[in-house]
């Protein structure tokens, strides 16, 4: 595999993780490596093992020059769209950035209005080494947040599908109805609303 890009300068990258689920928040980090430290493996979040994803987000709390990770809550999203509530954690997790970044670069084909230069990079999270430890925070912060919501709901398991549109949660929605964290502006959590 090449090896993914360190852009020169104190660049930020941002990704996101919860766009597609039923339910759940959706999660945004913006991280800023620091050269002098590298970390070993990093990648597309989608493309680690649960294990490895868990170690490298320790690894990058521990070498970035700054991280944050960010959310836009189930009421967010009904109420702007998932795209504009992904846009928000986006601007969240830039701003509570500990470093101010010289701009950013952004997983998929849209960027979040910041106040510094931002470029969209489709499929970053496997090219540049920013957006890919922005992609393991993201994923590994929805993640436990999600196995919190089992906690709570354990009739949905959210431990399993972390709330992806998945035949088991389709199943559980069907028995159960919707929860307070699924998404009610989502088609099928919209059905279900309108059979009860």
């Amino acid at each position: 595999m090449p090896a993914l890009i360190v852009p020169e300068g104190l660049v930020c990258g941002i990704d996101e993780a919860g766009r597609g689920p039923l339910a759940g928040p959706v999660v945004a980090a913006a991280v800023i490596l620091d050269p002098s430290r590298p970390i070993d493996g990093l990648n597309d979040s989608k493309k680690l093992s649960e294990k490895k994803r868990a170690a490298l987000a320790v690894d990058i709390r521990e070498k970035a020059l700054a991280w944050c990770v960010a959310e836009a809550s189930v009421e967010e999203i009904d109420t702007l769209n998932i795209l504009h509530a992904t846009m928000l954690a986006m601007t969240r997790a830039v701003a509570g950035l500990q470093v101010s970044p010289e701009r950013a670069m952004v997983d998929g084909n849209r960027c979040p209005k910041l106040a510094i230069p931002a470029e969209a990079v489709v499929k970053g999270d496997g090219k540049i080494a920013s957006i890919a430890a922005a992609s393991i925070l993201a994923k590994t912060v929805r993640d436990s947040g999600m196995l919190e919501l089992h906690r709570t709901y354990p009739q949905y398991g959210f431990d399993r599908h972390m709330g992806y549109p998945t035949a088991a949660h389709f199943a559980a929605l069907e028995t159960h109805g919707a929860s307070p964290v699924h998404r009610k502006s989502f088609a099928p959590v919209a059905r279900q609303l309108s059979l009860l």
